[in-house]
């Protein structure tokens, strides 16, 4: 069946090389990751109610959204929170495998349904929903040598004029500043004047909203058919107001005597931060700090040096003294970690190489492992593409697991066809025919058998099933591309390159000298070897008392292992928790 991949050594070739390349389309195009996602996906409903404390919050707001949001489909369970702030969030997770834009459309769905439930504020202040990306990519903070430069502008800055930059970089799927400082006109009201003067809050909010409006004012003189109009004037309203002394004189209440009181008679009026909640500062300067989260299916790296680049290009514009700070980003820890994989395959390519001149003693016969491997690795990335697997640290884990195993099955044509040349006295070709003729439905067998090891480990469910998915799957699809590989490539390379003569190059030279010596030891070693197995094998019960003896063994010190989930690793980062007593404010924080 496979005489034809011998005798016409193009087309084996040309196979491997269609492999190669999709292999290496497919390595450009897989995301990139430090671990695969396994959060299941969540959606996040924020409302607010400016004023309302967490009891108001939980009968008003929470408890009709909850009732809406119950029973969405694919929901696993629901988070609320509620604070004195006066926001109100819910978690809604759902299970594990769903699309995340599908619950995000059925959560939307379902708010709207409720919206007629909540309160007129709350609805004026609108209801957030957003898909929550887990992935925190990078912290970017941004800050000024200026000393009378605040967190107020820098926030404001960066999310008029970086943000819509940052949103529109491909894989960024969610951009978080920190803290609410968008600017505001703050109303400060003085209860005992409010009393003196017979006001209440809604008198005060009544008047913000009749008198702080937007407005279409309309045109005099336009035609309207009856008589001819020499002139149209477009009426012009200023709009809502912007300054503090605007404000200030907004109508309160109104006497039939001419008396007014105007709102800076009871209250304090200011410009500044909508909300003062988070102090962000670096290097002890105030900051802006932004979180950048990866979107699903993108690649990390791309995405850091793309945030990068855009950042690079803005510090242009930026104001003098301004400038801004990458304090984290997951590329460092992750190019490490790739960097110490690649010299990992680079290191097990010389050992294997090495490892075959030794035994078979012809540097012809080392070179087919190393052209075999990399066709089999490459041929894991087209099946990783296919199956939605991530290049992580768990994946490429499993890649340099699999070199040992792909290269026993080059390593098994190799020593077959030497045999049958050094034996036989064949030609590469012939030798390379019978020897493919004897261990093809061995070398099938054995790459269905290895590979069903790990599928089944494919099916496992949980995020543990996601961890152990990414690794069978790699090492499956490695092993079945290394069993064609085998049965294709290997061959026709074993009767391209060997040659018949090579048992005596080991002969020639030092290295041939050094080789012969290795055997004669090694020819030693495996004589000493087979007597102690023909004696273990006819003492069955000191083999099975011995066998017993290492189960109980790794038994006992799998029992002494410390156990965990994801391995603690260094990343440079050290994160501190410091909690004060409930109802402390931000400034004594």
């Amino acid at each position: 069946m496979f005489k034809i991949f011998i005798r016409r050594p193009v087309l084996s070739i040309v196979v491997s090389l269609v492999i190669a390349f999709i292999g290496i389309l497919s390595l450009f195009n897989l995301p990139i990751t430090q671990f695969p996602s396994i959060s299941p996906p969540k959606v996040n409903v924020i409302a607010n109610y400016p004023g309302a404390n967490n009891e108001l919050l939980v009968k008003s707001v929470i408890i009709p959204l909850e009732q809406a949001l119950n029973g969405v489909p694919g929901m696993k369970y629901i988070e609320s929170d509620a604070g004195n702030d006066g926001e109100a969030a819910l978690n809604v997770v759902f299970k594990l495998g769903t699309d995340p834009n599908v619950d995000a459309v059925n959560v939307q769905n379902r708010v709207s349904s409720a919206t007629n439930k909540l309160p007129p504020e709350v609805i004026r202040e609108g209801v957030k929903i957003s898909r929550e990306e887990p992935n925190i990519l990078m912290y970017v903070n941004l800050y000024s040598d200026d000393p009378k430069v605040d967190q107020g502008f820098l926030y404001n800055y960066f999310d008029i004029n970086i943000a819509p930059e940052l949103q529109r970089v491909d894989g960024v799927g969610d951009l978080d500043i920190l803290g609410t400082r968008n600017y505001a006109m703050r109303v400060w009201l003085h209860p005992d004047k409010m009393v003196a003067y017979g006001l209440s809050t809604d008198d005060v909010s009544d008047a913000l909203e009749d008198q702080n409006i937007e407005v279409s004012p309309g045109k005099l003189g336009e035609s309207g058919g009856l008589r001819p109009q020499a002139k149209e004037y477009i009426l012009k309203y200023p709009g809502r107001y912007t300054t503090e002394e605007e404000y200030k004189n907004i109508i309160i209440k109104s006497s039939n005597g001419g008396n007014v009181v105007r709102l800076k008679d009871i209250a304090d009026v200011h410009l500044g931060s909508e909300v003062y909640d988070i102090y962000s500062t670096f290097n002890g300067r105030p900051s802006a700090a932004v979180t950048l989260k990866q979107a699903y299916g993108s690649n990390a790296r791309s995405v850091i040096m793309h945030v990068k680049e855009t950042m690079a290009r803005l510090q242009k514009d930026m104001p003098k003294g301004m400038h801004y700070e990458v304090s984290y980003d997951v590329s460092r820890f992750l190019d490490a970690s790739i960097e110490k994989v690649i010299h990992t395959l680079i290191e097990a390519f010389v050992l294997v190489g090495i490892v075959v001149f030794i035994f078979l003693g012809d540097w012809r016969a080392a070179v087919i492992p190393i052209l075999a491997i990399p066709i089999s690795l490459l041929g894991s990335f087209i099946a990783m593409l296919v199956f939605n697997i991530t290049l992580n640290m768990i994946s490429l884990f499993a890649l340099v697991m699999a070199i040992g195993i792909v290269v026993d099955d080059a390593i098994v044509v190799i020593e077959a066809v030497n045999v049958e040349i050094s034996r036989n006295k064949l030609s590469p070709v012939e030798a390379t025919e019978k020897a493919m003729k004897e261990i093809s439905g061995a070398i099938i067998a054995i790459s269905l058998v290895m590979a069903s090891v790990f599928i089944p480990v494919a099916f496992m469910g949980g995020p543990e099933g996601m961890f152990y998915r990414q690794f069978s799957i790699t090492m499956a699809s490695s092993i079945l591309f290394s069993g064609f590989v085998a049965l294709t490539l290997t061959p026709t390379l074993c009767a391209l390159i060997l040659t018949k003569e090579q048992e005596h190059h080991v002969q020639l030279g030092f290295v041939g000298r050094a080789l012969q010596r290795f055997n004669a030891k090694f020819d030693t070693g495996s004589r000493i070897y087979e007597r102690l197995v023909r004696r273990t094998v006819r003492n069955k019960a000191f083999t099975m008392i011995l066998t017993l003896l290492f189960c109980g063994l790794a038994y006992w010190i799998n029992m002494g292992l410390p156990s965990g989930f994801i391995p603690q690793e260094d990343q440079g980062m050290i994160y501190a928790v410091i909690e004060t007593p409930p109802g402390a404010t931000i400034e004594r924080t």
